[in-house]
């Protein structure tokens, strides 16, 4: 039998029977490789395990322990629950049903009819049973019009399959249809059940099993407050019964510490309807931490040799002509504002009047780097189902810094941007860190090619000297440059983006930025934007879930609270409060109004770092009982011996010694 010859990821190769398909080749290299296989890349581009496989090619396969394979298991059981649905609901439409960060989704229409919770439990049963039949994944490729014809039934198919046919799918769901204009791509399980796709899938149901179906919300068709709602199925998959286990863990540690539950329960802010979406009012407990994490920032810029700045709230629109906002950015402003002497629009972003700023007078060499820092409030529109707590508002501030250098003085700024970004995130508590460089997108960005290699270059360098791996996200940066992005891993595990900064040749020219140099021509700074925490309240709702709700010592708006045993002992508790009021210690006393017990237990809920017990052989002594947070009781602790311990306790982050 003719043989062929394939290249894998190491550079090896393989010699197989012509007519081998990807699973054949995983087959041959190891048993255990073709049972963990679900899909593969050939030549770049991804595709089934059945997919014949050609001379020559550079073959990598994709097992189910992968980001990769994860996303295929996931895709391929979104498409068994839309088969489960439409069986169990006949009429049913199905929409889109991409993979998603640790799971899926599926949007259906049912004609007004709403999923309930003992639905979910039908349609879990049903996949289930689909998954034992092991029907497989079969692909084929077929012209627009039959496509139509073969879902005239299904409305919102077609609809897609016309924005194929008219010019491609819009990038909502990529998985939905194939690229050639002419054409789709379907994948079938049975004949009762088709569906567009990209793919690739796994090759049979049975390789899947390990999932869970998580809940139902309603959602618009594409996104459009206006058009048709539909309902919504999210589930998780995973390619063990462990990972899936552990996974349903973290999400009841996450729902634990939901920032949005504890907010409330803590009384640091709230979200009034009266307010409108995506805006909070801050109560005095969740405004004393966002005080000391705002100070703790402005010490350390301060100390970093930013120099402070303070911006209007609103802008005429000439400034957002000209930065480009209004070109690349519009839908996420609010609506203009027509005054008498023009029209205004809530500032989206700090970086337009921070230029303004730099352009205010003649500026030299010697004054650069420039760090200017403002923690400025910025204005975004959200559309109302994408609103999340603090992590998704519409009413915000970051912590903005735009430093602005030469072209000899940028690699060593991103350097030191990158040394100061990790130290602040370790002083509040985060370990592990990842960064990923973000380049162009091809079809939406401002300036040369020449002037975004160089920012790209910049960039990479930076982190290559730094030392620091990294992953890159093609075509994921803004408009007006690449970035890096860096993410913290959290309490329980999961990633959240915090930091950023962002290369920009474009403002500077756009907004004629110039500097004297040392031999007197006129030259072009660069543009360094930099948010530490991304925004105020999304960094301090990270916070709350990452300690759920229990605040280092350093960050808790309470840090002390005193209980006397009876009422005999309240004027020595009040002595000792006086005494740790007056070392900047945050502390209350509450009165023995009820029993010490239940105080104790309503001060723990609080989340208290520390609960001093005072009773008569401490007044005797000038002692306290100390009953901290995460230790056992200690008794007979003199009040000086404990205020020194919390001093050094808080002094390596606070900004209070």
């Amino acid at each position: 039998m003719p043989e062929l010859k394939v290249r894998l990821p190491d550079d090896s190769e393989r010699v197989v029977a012509e007519g081998s398909t990807v699973l054949d080749l995983a087959a041959v290299i190891s048993r255990n490789l073709a049972r963990a296989a679900v899909a593969a890349v050939i030549d770049g581009v991804e595709t089934d395990l059945t997919t014949t496989i050609t001379d020559g090619a550079r073959v990598r396969i994709v097992t189910a322990d992968s980001d990769e394979g994860r996303h295929v298991l996931r895709h391929s059981t979104a498409h068994v629950m839309a088969q489960a649905v439409t069986r169990l609901f006949p009429g049913a439409k199905y929409t889109i049903g991409p993979a998603i960060d640790s799971g899926f989704y599926y949007d259906f229409d049912l004609g007004g009819r709403a999923f309930t919770e003992d639905d979910l439990a039908s349609v879990e049963a049903e996949m289930r049973s689909i998954i034992r039949a092991d029907q497989p994944f079969t692909r084929s490729v077929i012209p627009v019009a039959d496509a139509l014809s073969l879902f005239e039934s299904q409305p919102y198919k077609c609809e897609i399959i016309r924005r194929v046919r008219d010019g491609g799918a819009d990038g909502s769901d990529s998985s939905e249809a194939g690229a050639d204009v002419d054409t789709v791509s379907l994948y079938r399980n049975t004949p009762e059940f088709v569906d567009l796709c990209l793919g690739p899938h796994v090759p049979t149901t049975g390789r899947l099993g390990h999932f869970k179906l998580l809940k139902v919300s309603s959602a618009y068709w594409r996104g459009n407050e206006r058009g048709p709602v539909l309902q919504r199925i999210y589930g998780t998959a995973w390619e063990s019964k462990t990972a899936l286990e552990e996974h349903l863990h973290r999400l009841e540690e996450a729902e634990k510490r939901d920032h949005r539950r504890l907010a409330v329960e803590l009384d640091l802010l709230s979200f009034p309807s009266e307010l409108g979406g995506g805006l909070a009012v801050w109560h005095p407990k969740g405004a004393t931490v966002r005080k000391l994490m705002e100070d703790y920032s402005r010490a350390r810029h301060q100390d970093g040799g930013y120099q402070f700045v303070f911006t209007p709230h609103l802008s005429n629109a000439s400034l957002f002509r000209t930065s480009g906002h209004l070109d690349f950015y519009a839908d996420g402003m609010y609506p203009a504002m027509e005054m008498d002497n023009g029209t205004y629009y809530p500032k989206p972003m700090n970086c337009p009047m921070h230029c303004l700023i730099f352009r205010g007078r003649q500026r030299s060499y010697r004054e650069l780097p420039l760090r200017l820092f403002e923690l400025g409030t910025v204005y975004r529109y959200e559309r109302a189902g994408t609103l999340h707590g603090l992590m998704r508002i519409r009413g915000f501030t970051q912590d903005d810094s735009h430093i602005f250098c030469t072209r000899e003085q940028l690699q060593e700024e991103i350097i030191s941007l990158l040394d100061f970004i990790v130290s602040v995130l370790r002083a509040f508590g985060f370990q592990d860190f990842s960064f990923h460089l973000s380049t162009k997108d091809p079809h939406k960005f401002v300036g040369s090619e020449e002037i975004w290699d160089e920012a790209t270059e910049a960039l990479r360098a930076a982190l290559t000297t730094h030392g620091l791996e990294y992953s890159l996200k093609e075509g994921d940066a803004a408009f007006y440059g690449p970035k890096i992005d860096i993410h913290v891993r959290d309490a329980i595990g999961r990633i959240w983006q915090l930091s950023t900064i962002q290369c920009d040749f474009n403002l500077p020219e756009r907004f004629d930025l110039e500097y004297v140099s040392s031999d007197g021509s006129r030259r072009r700074p660069i543009m360094l934007h930099r948010a530490l925490f991304g925004s105020v309240e999304r960094f301090f709702g990270v916070l709350v879930e990452h300690y759920a709700g229990a605040f280092p010592t350093w960050l808790s708006p309470l840090q002390v609270r005193i209980l006397p045993v009876a009422e005999t002992h309240e004027n020595y508790a009040q002595s000792v409060r006086d005494r740790l009021a007056s070392r900047g210690i945050r502390v209350d006393v509450v009165e023995a109004t009820d029993p010490l017990g239940k105080r104790i237990r309503t001060a723990k809920l609080e989340k208290i770092p520390y609960l001093l017990v005072v009773g008569d052989d401490d007044v005797t002594a000038g002692t306290v009982g100390v009953n901290a947070r995460s230790t056992d009781v200690e008794r007979g602790v003199t009040v000086e011996e404990f205020v020194d311990r919390l001093t050094r306790e808080i002094h390596p982050n606070s900004i209070v010694s």
